[in-house]
């Protein structure tokens, strides 16, 4: 009887197409957990364009803002682990906010998701008041060092990417800089340009009209490759900064337990995506960058790693 069994089982396997083979079947939802019209959003539309051809399937954005992304990425982790539910996992409700307010976040970053590969980065561009004495990041320190507290840097708000940028900067060169957080990246700006703040951390398609108008300076950058927007400027590994190195990013997740077939599937369509001249002209176009290093295998040790870089700062959030 025993033979019988495993004749039929293997009988099986030679008829029925795999997983692999056979997905996708059926539309696939991919959550992007904020408001349409905005670069996360945009990104992800112009990647589905080239996603679709490459599985035979549509991909179909579903904004699900809220909270700063917890509400939608938790309805991502939520949904059954078949591979018809993707996220777009960013570094906010998945690597920030764990970090520095986790009783508000409804899952856990590690267990809840697997990540498939990496989307996009974008580092913050370090830019100055044009009254400012410094023009690079070596000599922002060395005035900070000069100067104790006396410089002030702006940010949209406290726990934001481009407040622990300024963050990671103070503790990686052991200076003391006096944060001012805003309400509104556009109100900080508006400020810099003024000279009524002396430095900001912000992402380059914000400060871009500013510099070309002559009315900021850009000093560096917290990526570990130049910005192509600014390639002049010098990264904080450049500078010999390498644990300021901040970039926001999203990688593409899907709930725990997603077969690991598909998540190969979905990872070999991705890396045909990147290569797309589409998606290529966006992001050079947004100062983005490819996060060709993330995978299947090493998605998780990236968060958590993320996590606790924003952890060692000691910065809470209400």
């Amino acid at each position: 009887m025993k033979k019988i069994g495993v004749a039929l089982a293997m009988s099986l396997s030679m008829i029925l197409p795999s997983l692999a083979d056979t997905y996708p079947s059926r539309p696939i939802s991919w959550i992007v957990p904020f408001a349409a019209g905005g670069i996360t959003d945009l990104t992800a539309r112009k990647i589905t364009e080239a996603l679709n051809e490459k599985l035979g399937q549509s991909v179909i954005v579903e904004n699900k803002p809220g909270a700063g992304g917890l509400v939608g990425t938790k309805e991502a982790s939520l949904a059954p682990a078949d591979g018809y539910t993707l996220v777009y996992a960013s570094s906010g409700p998945l690597g920030i906010t764990p970090a520095l307010n986790p009783s508000k976040v409804p899952y856990d970053p590690l267990e809840a998701f697997d990540y498939v590969a990496g989307i996009a980065a974008a580092s913050q561009i370090v830019v100055a008041s044009t009254n400012m004495p410094f023009n690079t990041i070596e000599e922002l320190v060395a005035y900070a060092k000069e100067n104790p507290g006396k410089i002030n840097f702006g940010s949209p708000g406290n726990g934001t990417a481009q407040h622990l940028a300024g963050e990671l900067l103070q503790k990686a060169a052991g200076i003391e800089m006096t944060h001012v957080p805003y309400k509104a990246g556009t109100t900080q700006m508006v400020d810099l340009a003024s000279g009524v703040i002396d430095v900001s951390f912000e992402y380059a398609s914000i400060v871009a009209p500013y510099v070309e108008e002559g009315k900021m300076k850009v000093i560096g950058t917290t990526g570990t490759e130049r910005s192509p927007r600014f390639p002049d400027a010098k990264t904080v590994v450049e500078a010999g900064y390498p644990d300021a190195v901040n970039i926001g990013w999203g990688l593409f997740g899907v709930p725990a337990g997603t077969p690991d077939e598909v998540k190969q599937k979905l990872a070999a369509a991705l890396a045909e995506v990147w290569e797309d001249e589409r998606v290529i002209k966006m992001y050079e176009a947004n100062a983005q960058t490819f996060m060709k290093d993330v995978t299947p295998e090493n998605g998780k040790d990236f968060v958590a790693k993320e996590i606790e870089k924003f952890r060692s700062l000691g910065v809470t959030v209400q």
